[in-house]
């Protein structure tokens, strides 16, 4: 059977950060939803997207396929109902589609005359950005037990202070010196090649992702995942960073979520909580307004190349798009949008050319390179995203 991961419903809800990626390869918990359904089935996914990033990350298509709501994050028992699906068979939850079988060249769009399946069990949805983050413990703990199966930890160090060290997971090749890990309100994961540097202060439930790092004196309070090749400093508190971003100094970030190749200068903090403790409302790109969250912290939402100097205060609830630029004093408005260059004081447009010289000198850094693939998504981006820059 070919399985094939689809966007689904919540694609725009998930904007900035699907600008730029598939539902799939969200990161939530440890793993990229991708690398999850990967998992449980023991095969490997295509997926189908919008047609800009199809050249990235292409379908493909066999004669029997399982398409698979992307939103979904699976487990053993909604694993086990995809896998057996057959021909005119969907299995839903609620009103969404979690999966069904499709022949090769046959486009579903009506289920009427689908066999409808009911799935009963709990299954995780993500359907807005802020569940990246509000989700994210549950989800590590679900992580937590697929990855560490049968399998055992590396030693922890003798100089790191534990509490629960059942509860903590050290992959081949990591180094920590000094540190305290508290796996007491959820499990610790530190993966390959990682590094947690001496001084540094983790509650879990937290996810350090291969090659990644904690700064002297990191203080980071759960569940909060650091993805892979990023370096993290200063205090982080329920955040999810996809990786190879970077918050290397003092500053706060809570209740938030970075997508890659972001950098956030030294002293750089983010509001989580309005003064009148009132709900967050936060950019809709759908509506082209201020939706209500139902919560009443949320901090940043950062789209990929984005960046901003030290100092930077974010308000609560800010939205910032793809490759912006923010520097100077005061705060930037809460929504910024994607190629934007300036701060309080007002933007201007960030040509793709001088966002593209950027971000072949930070992704060079990390031995990776900004693809003419990588170079026309952005190209896209820039013009489906004029209609909120001030030109």
């Amino acid at each position: 059977m070919n399985y094939i991961l689809f966007d689904g419903p919540y694609r725009n809800s998930l904007l900035p950060f699907t600008y730029t990626r598939p539902v799939a390869d969200i990161r939530v918990g440890i793993l990229t939803i991708r690398q999850k359904w990967e998992s449980y089935l023991e095969y490997t996914t295509t997926t189908v997207t919008e047609d800009y990033l199809s050249d990235k990350y292409p379908m493909v298509e066999m004669e029997d396929n399982i398409m698979i709501n992307a939103s979904f994050l699976p487990n053993r028992e909604v694993v086990e109902i995809v896998k057996n699906l057959g021909h005119n068979h969907a299995l839903f939850k609620d009103e969404d589609v979690i999966a069904f079988f499709a022949k090769e060249g046959e486009e579903v769009s009506d289920f009427s005359t689908f066999e409808a399946i009911e799935f009963e069990g709990d299954i995780i949805k993500i359907e807005n950005t802020w569940d990246i983050f509000s989700k994210n413990g549950e989800v590590i703990a679900e992580d937590f037990t697929l990855i560490t199966d049968d399998r055992t930890s590396e030693p922890i160090p003798s100089t790191v202070n534990v509490i629960n060290p059942e509860n903590i997971f050290i992959e081949k090749g990591a180094k920590l010196t000094f540190a305290t890990l508290n796996a007491s309100s959820g499990p610790i994961y530190i993966g390959k090649n990682a590094e947690v540097m001496e001084g540094s202060i983790v509650r879990g439930p937290f996810a350090l992702c291969e090659h990644a790092a904690l700064k002297l004196g990191a203080k980071i309070y759960g569940p909060t995942t650091v993805g892979p090749f990023s370096k993290v400093g200063g205090e982080v508190n329920n955040s999810v960073i996809f990786g190879y971003s970077n918050k290397g100094h003092d500053g706060f970030l809570g209740n938030s979520v970075l997508g890659e190749w972001c950098n956030l200068g030294a002293d750089t903090n983010n509001s989580n909580l309005k003064n009148n403790y009132a709900e967050v409302r936060l950019w809709d790109y759908e509506t082209g307004g201020f939706a209500k969250t139902g919560l009443q912290f949320c901090g940043l939402m950062m789209g990929d190349h984005s960046k901003c100097g030290i100092n930077t205060m974010f308000n609560t609830g800010t939205v910032v798009g793809v490759s912006s630029n923010i520097f100077g004093s005061g705060f930037p408005r809460n929504f910024v949008p994607s190629f934007s260059w300036g701060g309080s004081k007002g933007f201007v447009t960030y040509k793709t050319n001088k966002a593209f010289e950027v971000a072949e000198v930070v992704m060079a850094r990390r031995n990776e390179a900004l693809t003419d693939k990588d170079k026309a998504i952005l190209e896209h981006i820039f013009e489906e995203t004029k209609q909120y820059r001030r030109e």
